[in-house]
C-alpha cells in the first residue's frame, strides 16, 4: 500500500504542467493554443519569452527527479525501493503525458524523463543530455533530438542501472515518447518540421 501511494502522488505531481503554470505567471497565451499545442518547453520558445521557456523546462525537469528521488528514499525505508522507483517513474511521466489538473493534454514529457532519468542515474541522465545537445545541434531540430534519445534511453538504462525494475521502466517511457512525437516523425519525413527557436507563422 505505501508503495501505491508513492506512485499515485509521483502521478499527481506529473500532472503539474509547467508550461501552463509559467504561461500564466508571464501573462502569455495558453501553450495549447499555439505553435504545436504542446505544453513544453519548446513550444514555449516560440513566443519569444527565452525566460518563460527555461522555466518550463526546468520546472518539468525538476518534478521528474523529485518524484523518483523522493519514491527512491520512501520505498527504502520499508523494503521495496526499487518497485516504488520503478513505479514512480513511469508513474510521474504519465502524469505530465495526461495531466490530471490539464484535462488530460499534456506534454511529449522529454524534460521530465529526462529528470527521471538523472535521479536514476546520473552518468545515464548525462549520457543522454549530451546526445540530445549533440543532435539539436546539429539538426536544429528538439524533436529529432528526442527521438534519437529515446531509442537510447532503455540500452542505456540497462547499461548504467543494470536489468532492474528502474530500467524496465524505461522501455515504456521510451515507447510513449515516440507516441508522443508521432506528428513530429510525420513532418520529419515530409521535411517540414520546425527547427529550435522557429515562430509559428
Amino acid at each position: 500500500m505505501p508503495t501505491l501511494g508513492v506512485i499515485i502522488a509521483a502521478y499527481l505531481l506529473g500532472s503539474v504542467s509547467f508550461a501552463v503554470v509559467v504561461s500564466k505567471l508571464f501573462g502569455l497565451p495558453d501553450p495549447h493554443s499555439y505553435g504545436s499545442g504542446n505544453p513544453g518547453a519548446t513550444n514555449m520558445l516560440r513566443t519569444g519569452n527565452k525566460a518563460a521557456a527555461a522555466l518550463t523546462l526546468v520546472g518539468d525537469g525538476v518534478k521528474g527527479f523529485v518524484a523518483v528521488w523522493l519514491a527512491h528514499r520512501l520505498g527504502a525505508s520499508w523494503g521495496d525501493a526499487s518497485l516504488a522507483t520503478a513505479g514512480a517513474a513511469l508513474a510521474v511521466y504519465l502524469g505530465h503525458l495526461y495531466p490530471l489538473f490539464h484535462h488530460f493534454a499534456g506534454g511529449k514529457g522529454v524534460s521530465t524523463a529526462a529528470g527521471v532519468a538523472f535521479a536514476l542515474s546520473w552518468q545515464l541522465g548525462l549520457a543522454l543530455l549530451v546526445i540530445w545537445t549533440v543532435i539539436a545541434l546539429a539538426f536544429r531540430m528538439s524533436s529529432l533530438a528526442s527521438l534519437v534519445a529515446a531509442v537510447a534511453l532503455p540500452p542505456l538504462g540497462f547499461y548504467f542501472i543494470g536489468y532492474w525494475p528502474e530500467s524496465w521502466a524505461l522501455v515504456p517511457i521510451a515507447l510513449l515518447m515516440f507516441w508522443r512525437h508521432r506528428a513530429n516523425i510525420r513532418k520529419l519525413i515530409a521535411g517540414e518540421e520546425r527547427r529550435i527557436g522557429q515562430k509559428s507563422v
